[in-house]
């Protein structure tokens, strides 16, 4: 193995990998760290090590205005031209042909197959889908994927965690760079005249700090690493600081063929090459490290920068096989508006094609910012095609004001035609920002436009629209007819793809009145978009199968679609049915007892998001409900933020679990006037078919609250025993249904001591503070006067109430452990450990993870 500092065991670790490989046992393995730390020091040394032994093909995310989409891929697929990969990748093939081919390219004998993915903190959405899919894989390959990536780069949302959540399934292995120690620089400052301590003391360990700043001519340590790099590139000959200038402006470097275009001789970078400034991976010509490159680019003036990246861009318009992103990058960097809405349109259909919707979306919002050198009708048609890119990468209230630009436009323009679909386009997009006035307002005028253009594609589609809304704000009986006419036209008329909405909605509606037969229709509306290779309209029906059926009680049933459909969503990136998905998950967990766990999975959902808009109902006020559940001090602040959310988006779905929680807060604490208006409006809202759950529910804790309830027909158990007084048939439903919570409070219902106790025992041990206090009151009445003790903390180290598994993790946090790390040692997901970090430092108070390592500090 070449000789690295410190940096001996995780070669070590990667030759062990690759020799696996050859024996059919292949595994994924995460380089991580900061910038500058060695990742691609650490991957080309065991690349070099490892030639002959195993057939190589890498790729690197780039750090463009908009990534590449598929790019990394690209990249690897030069290194198997003939393969199913180069193959997959054509400009003509179905891109879901790529998770397969990616497989089939990593089977290939007789080599074992690295995959290489350096920096995907800059993966497009395409490649982390394919990266998702290829994960699970990888045991029963020969092959190796190696990817590398900064953590510290990654926020809490980063869709990467998406990818390294599924990896972690597959006990993939971490390799965290430290930073190199004192010792370490030492030895490698030992041939100069500069002092160790003070160069440690600047560099910190980072190895390339320190390699730049060794690298430097001066005498004395730099005062910055941009001055090393500097200063290193000025002792090269003009013509060879010619060539670094041009070489700077391209990130992840430039193909000998375009440096050829843009430099003409390459001699002067072969002496740049000998500098150690520039070096050759294959056909491309790169800065060592990104950090070098940005110092030379930020060093240049602005008019030389926009120059050069115009001669860039010439070069790259001028090739055959033109890669619309870089062109982007590069149109943008010069200033060439007339370009930046050629390769911006480009860009954007390609990544709209192979489903990278945030890309797609940024590269339509740099063609629309050159908006006035379009017509009107075409910043329409892009705008509305910008509020899908939008609303599919989960960016719902910028989708609204892109739909109603749009719509605007196309009504400037006189277009009726095209209004119709933009004001359906829109009506969604107002519907999933809460504002359900207006989405019907805005589907009602679609249609009035296409009623005089008799039975085609705008009235099926508008009639379409009208009807689905009405169904998602509750108005199902009124929405069923539209959508049976609009489901008539489509067949009659060919529009397949609307006739499987049509099916959809039909399907959720039948579900939403309590009509089980509405799971046939999505059923086959499920298989009809399979058929169409529809991915949303899969998605939109496996969410409605989970929601209609939840609704109904049938608990078992959704949690098998939802694993079917993840299952489905792995391959491809959909972070907003994700996103339902998981909070569904966290509502099990909140039913059976986990109450850590779904507190933990809610807040990690909701962190860092801003404003959910509709599809907050999954997650605001089940964690108000937790939190009133836990007695917390925030518990007041989310009831409110899920009234709020609740008054605006006036559907059953924010209305019910908003209005439980408040009913269950006014039960708790005494005060009444908790409850708000929600006792009256939901026995008025839910005083219909298909609500009989949760009517159940509401009229127990209305019971509970002092009003007078009792069963109704239909009323499902273990609610009708409840209403009925029957607490021991209740507390065994419950039991058999495994919520403990219910269970427990049934026992209180008693009257009599021992099943009183028992309840104590089991709200004691899920964290019920505010129900425990209140069954400790009735047991007192009872004459029991020696009571079970309160939960107390372990030790003085726990005075928040921690769990022995949060208390675990805390410690390892306050190591310095990251959770990555952490999950290794507990053998757990990340995702797991992400939730357990989040519900910590909530309970001890703190916001970040130093401050959390302090607390413990200062109680040890």
């Amino acid at each position: 193995m070449p000789h690295l500092l410190e940096r001996q065991a995780e070669l070590q670790t990667l030759g062990a990998a690759i020799e696996r490989a050859g024996t059919g046992r292949g595994s994924a393995v995460l380089v991580l760290g900061e910038a500058g730390i060695g990742k691609t020091s650490l991957v080309q040394a065991l690349l070099s090590a490892t030639a002959g032994r195993a057939r190589v093909l890498a790729g690197t995310c780039e750090d463009l205005l908009t990534s590449r989409a598929l790019g990394p891929l690209r990249d690897a697929a030069r290194s198997a031209a003939a393969g199913p990969l180069a193959a997959a990748l054509s400009p003509h093939a179905d891109p879901d042909l790529v998770f397969a081919a990616v497989v089939d390219e990593l089977a290939s004998p007789p080599l074992p197959v690295v995959l290489v993915i350096e920096d995907a903190h800059w993966a497009d959405g395409a490649t982390l889908d394919v990266l998702r899919y290829v994960g699970p894989r990888m045991p029963s390959l020969p092959a190796v994927l190696l990817m590398t990536y900064r953590d510290d780069a990654l926020a809490r949302d980063h869709p990467l965690r998406g990818v390294l959540g599924v990896l972690g399934s597959t006990a993939a292995t971490r390799l965290r760079l430290a930073r190199l120690t004192e010792d370490a620089v030492t030895e490698m400052a030992a041939a100069t005249d500069l002092d160790p301590g003070e160069l440690f003391q600047l560099t910190g360990g980072n190895p390339f700090f320190v390699t730049e700043v060794l690298a430097s001519p001066c005498d004395i340590v730099p005062p910055t690493v941009v001055d090393a790099v500097l200063a290193r590139v000025r002792t090269l000959s003009p013509p060879a600081q010619t060539a670094l200038d041009r070489l700077a402006v391209v990130p992840a470097g430039a193909e000998l063929v375009l440096l050829r275009v843009l430099a003409g001789d390459l001699a002067p970078v072969a002496e740049a090459e000998r500098a150690g400034v520039v070096e050759v991976r294959g056909d491309v010509v790169a800065f060592r490290h990104e950090l070098a490159r940005r110092a030379v680019a930020e060093s240049l003036p602005a008019s030389v920068r926009l120059e050069l990246n115009a001669d860039v861009l010439r070069a790259l318009a001028a090739r055959p096989d033109c890669d619309p992103f870089r062109a982007l990058h590069h149109a943008v960097e010069a200033g060439d508006d007339a370009a930046v809405i050629v390769h911006g349109e480009t860009a954007a259909r390609e990544a709209t094609r192979v489903g990278a919707h945030p890309q797609a979306a940024a590269c339509y919002a740099q063609v629309l910012a050159r908006g006035l050198r379009l017509s009107t009708a075409r910043r329409a048609a892009l705008g509305e095609t910008y509020a899908w890119a939008l609303s599919n990468s989960n960016q719902p209230h910028f989708a609204a004001a892109a739909a109603a630009t749009a719509a605007e436009l196309w009504q400037q323009d006189g277009n009726d035609q095209r209004l119709i679909r933009a004001l359906v386009t829109l009506a969604r997009q107002q519907w999933l920002t809460e504002r359900p006035i207006a989405a019907l307002a805005s589907a009602r005028r679609a249609l009035e436009l296409a009623r005089p253009l008799g039975d085609g594609y705008q009235k099926a589609l508008a009639t379409l629209g009208v009807g689905g809304v009405l169904i998602i704000i509750d108005r199902e009986e009124e929405g069923l007819p539209y959508v049976n006419e609009a489901l008539e036209i489509a067949e009659r008329t060919g529009a397949a793809d609307w006739a499987v909405l049509a099916r959809n909605y039909r399907g959720s509606a039948q579900l939403q009145l309590g009509d089980l037969s509405g799971r046939d229709d999505l059923l086959r509306s499920l298989a009809q978009a399979n058929e169409l290779d529809n991915h949303e309209y899969v998605m939109r029906a496996y969410y409605n199968l989970i929601e209609g059926l939840w609704r109904l009680g049938e608990y078992r049933e959704a949690l098998g679609y939802i694993e079917q459909a993840e299952h489905y969503a792995r391959d491809r990136d959909f972070r907003v049915y994700g996103y339902m998905f998981d909070a569904r998950r966290c509502r099990l967990a909140l039913m059976r007892g986990r109450w850590i766990e779904a507190e933990a999975g809610l807040r990690a959902l909701l962190e860092g998001h801003g404003d959910p808009g509709m599809i907050g109902r999954e997650t605001v006020p089940i964690l108000a409900r937790v939190l009133v559940r836990q007695g917390s001090a925030d518990a007041a602040e989310w009831l409110a933020r899920a009234a709020r959310h609740a008054t605006g988006a006036n559907v059953l779905e924010w209305l019910v679990p908003t209005g439980l929680a408040h009913i269950e807060q006014a039960w708790l604490t005494g005060d009444h006037g908790t409850a708000g208006p929600y006792p009256e409006l939901l026995l008025e809202r839910t005083d219909r078919p298909g609500t009989l759950v949760w009517r159940g529910e509401l009229l127990v804790y209305l019971r509970r609250l002092g009003y007078p309830a009792a069963p109704f027909p239909g009323c499902p158990e273990p609610y009708a025993s409840a209403l009925r007084g029957d607490w021991r048939a209740a507390a065994e439903a419950w039991l058999s249904a495994g919520a403990p919570y219910e269970q427990a409070v049934e026992l209180a219902e008693s009257g009599q001591v021992e099943p009183t106790l028992q309840a104590l025992t089991i709200l004691d041990g899920l964290g019920a503070r505010p129900t425990a206090a209140m069954v400790r009151r009735r047991l007192r009445g009872l004459g029991v006067t020696r009571l079970p003790r309160r939960p107390q903390p372990g030790t003085l180290a726990n005075p928040a109430g921690l769990t022995d598994r949060q208390l675990e993790i805390l410690r390892l946090v306050a190591t310095g452990l990251s959770n990555a790390e952490i999950a290794q040692r507990l053998v757990v997901s990340p995702r797991t450990v992400d939730h357990h970090v989040s519900a910590i430092l909530q309970k001890i108070g703190v916001r970040t993870r130093r401050d959390a390592a302090a607390w413990v500090a200062a109680l040890e």
